[in-house]
Formats: C-alpha cells, sequence, structure tokens
C-alpha cells in the first residue's frame, strides 16, 4: 500500500500566498476605484468575481503573478493604461473611451443670446401689429385688440399636444450629416429626413419637460400632394375623437418659400445656427365655419410674445388668411412652418429645441 504524505508545510506556505495576493488585489482595486472615476462604468462585483475566479484557477506556484497582471490587461484596460502613463497625478485619458462616451449634442437653454442673420433670408413683411408680435393680416378682418388680446384665452388642456404633419414629406438642404435621396423638388418619403424627423425632436424636447405629446406620422400627402388636407383632417380628427382633452393642436410643416437653397431664414441662438419659424393662422374668412379661429389666433400670440422675450427674431411674422387648415378641431390648433428649402435639418432641429422650451414657458 503507498502511503501519500501530506506536507503541511508547503501547503501552509502557499495558502498564505493565495491570501497576501487577495488582499493586494482587493487593495488595489479600491485605490483605483477611488481616483479614476471612469473605472465607476465597470460593476465592481463583476471586477471581484473575474479577480477571485482567475486567482483561485492557477495551475501552479508561479502563475499568481502573471494572472494578476493579465487580469489587468484583459479585464481593467482603463487600469493597466492609466498605471502605465500616469504621471504627477494626471491621469492619461484612454482616447478611444473618450471619443465614444462623448455627448456632441448640442443643449440650447433660455438664458442665452440671439442675433439676426441676413443671408439667406428675406426682408420681413407684415402690416399689422399687436404688443411684440408682427401679424401679415392677409384676411378680411381688421385684427383689433379684442380679437388679439390674450386674456381671454380658454384652452381645455395645454399639458396635452397632437403634433401632425400634413405635408409629411416636404425636407430641407442635404447636409453632411443629413445627406439623403429626394423622392421629390424638396421631398422625401424617408422621415429621417422629412417633417417627421421635426417632429420627433419636438416631441422629445416637449416630453422632457413632461407634456403629454401625440405624435401622429401618418404620411398625407404621397403619392398624392392634392387632397393632403382632407386627409390629415380626417387623422386629426380621429385623434381628438380619442382624446378630446388635447389642448394644443400643431400641424408642423416647412415654408414652400424660395428657389431651392436660396431661401433658408436663420438667427444665431448662442451661436447656433436655428431655423425660423413662422404661425399660419386661418379664419373663417373663406366662408367655411371656424367658430374656433380667434382662440387659435391669441393662442399663436401668447406663444410668438414668449419667443420674443426668450428668443427675439426666433419667430417671423405670423400670417392670418382666409383659409381655415383644419384649425377649426380645436382652440389651440396652428400651423408652424419650421425653416424653408435652404435651411438644413440641422438648423431645424434646433428650432426645435428652441420651440419646446418657449411652450413650456407659455403655458
Amino acid at each position: 500500500m503507498n502511503v501519500a504524505v501530506i506536507n503541511f508545510k508547503k501547503i501552509s506556505k502557499k495558502f498564505i500566498k493565495l491570501i497576501i495576493y487577495i488582499i493586494l488585489t482587493i487593495i488595489v482595486i479600491k485605490v483605483l476605484l477611488a481616483n479614476i472615476t471612469f473605472v465607476q462604468k465597470i460593476s465592481t462585483i463583476d471586477k471581484y468575481s473575474i479577480l477571485y475566479t482567475s486567482i483561485f484557477c492557477v495551475g501552479n506556484d508561479n502563475s499568481y503573478e502573471a494572472n494578476y497582471v493579465k487580469i489587468l490587461d484583459e479585464f481593467c484596460p482603463i487600469i493597466a493604461v492609466t498605471n502605465k502613463n500616469s504621471v504627477n497625478n494626471e491621469t492619461v485619458v484612454n482616447e478611444q473611451m473618450l471619443k465614444e462616451n462623448k455627448d456632441d449634442t448640442i443643449i440650447i437653454s433660455k438664458d442665452v443670446v440671439t442675433q439676426s442673420v441676413a443671408e439667406r433670408n428675406l426682408e420681413e413683411s407684415y402690416n399689422t401689429t399687436y404688443g411684440t408680435v408682427k401679424i401679415k393680416n392677409q384676411s378680411d378682418y381688421d385684427l383689433t385688440d379684442d380679437i388679439c388680446n390674450t386674456s381671454d384665452l380658454s384652452l381645455t388642456n395645454t399639458n396635452k399636444i397632437l403634433i401632425y404633419h400634413t405635408h409629411t414629406c416636404e425636407s430641407y438642404t442635404p447636409s453632411e450629416k443629413y445627406n439623403y435621396t429626394m423622392t421629390g423638388n424638396y421631398r422625401t418619403t424617408d422621415n429621417n429626413y422629412n417633417m417627421v424627423k421635426v417632429g420627433e425632436e419636438l416631441t422629445k424636447y416637449l416630453q422632457q419637460k413632461g407634456f403629454t405629446v401625440i405624435h401622429n406620422t401618418t404620411c398625407h400627402d404621397y403619392p398624392s400632394y392634392s387632397g393632403s388636407y382632407d386627409r390629415s383632417y380626417t387623422t386629426a380628427q380621429s385623434v381628438l375623437n380619442n382624446d378630446p382633452d388635447i389642448g394644443l393642436v400643431i400641424d408642423l410643416h416647412r415654408d414652400a418659400v424660395g428657389d431651392g437653397s436660396s431661401y433658408g431664414p436663420t438667427i444665431k441662438v448662442d451661436g447656433e445656427s436655428v431655423a425660423q419659424l413662422m404661425f399660419v393662422i386661418g379664419t373663417d374668412g373663406g366662408g367655411l365655419e371656424h367658430p374656433n379661429w380667434k382662440q387659435n389666433l391669441k393662442t399663436a400670440i401668447k406663444i410668438q410674445e414668449t419667443a420674443n422675450n426668450i428668443y427675439p427674431g426666433l419667430f417671423r411674422p405670423m400670417i392670418v388668411r382666409n383659409s381655415r387648415y383644419n384649425q377649426h378641431l380645436a382652440k389651440g390648433a396652428s400651423i408652424i412652418e419650421v425653416g424653408a428649402t435652404g435651411n438644413t435639418l440641422e438648423e431645424c432641429l434646433l428650432s426645435m429645441q428652441c420651440l419646446a422650451n418657449v411652450i413650456d414657458e407659455a403655458f
């Protein structure tokens, strides 16, 4: 019979050595976690489990140190890079890590400076004013103080908003970031580049501010442009029938004025190029029933007055016409035209951030 001789002294040395490596590992991790902020991105539990598993799975006495270094290199590359490149307590940041985590989203606050821009713009055209609001009145009405005064504005629930697009396929001048193939003349059925994209941006920022937003992306102007308003009427009416508590109804368009890229009305907001906006408000001057037009006008005036305080020049003079543009469906209904064919989608997306700030301030 063979009798195995157990060398307790040798085993004890191995065990003590193992314990020392475990303690050193814990100390190193704690120090690194305390000094390297982006190590927090890696779960502490995962680090410990990886390290412990690798240490306990070593195959021989000489593999402890090799496994320790391998663990740092393979599972904690940021730690390894920092250890090799830290000089005078200044951590050398992994450039790739920063590139992947960099947020290049431009955020526009309410407290910024705006500047007018002459390039790609036209001289303002208006024939009446109310307060700070300039109006190009093309209706048969004299817009008196009683009609424009916002003191008796009565909307059911301005926290609920419907956004839809009668001319869904309207699009902008292609840019490096938003380059696309046109389906028509400055039009596309690709919702990543048309009015749906603009509506998504406005929806996002309004929702961040606590508004309840229904963004309907139904295409109403393709394959046939004719009849767009009839089709969008059906869409908007259906949404309002299902949720009659909606207070603001915005038909988001792009201005059709101008020749290609020659007309793209902008202003500078906090140094950024932002597309200008314009209200188009209908009346019953064309003979169609429209009991809500005065409330629609008051709503637009309230929003534009607020915009003039926060971002002077964001809105061009609003247009008031005899046509009703489906705005008889709600008291807070309007058309808002975002830029023109000469604007880029980037400029229009930034203007939606401004508009969300304005609506938040107004209501």
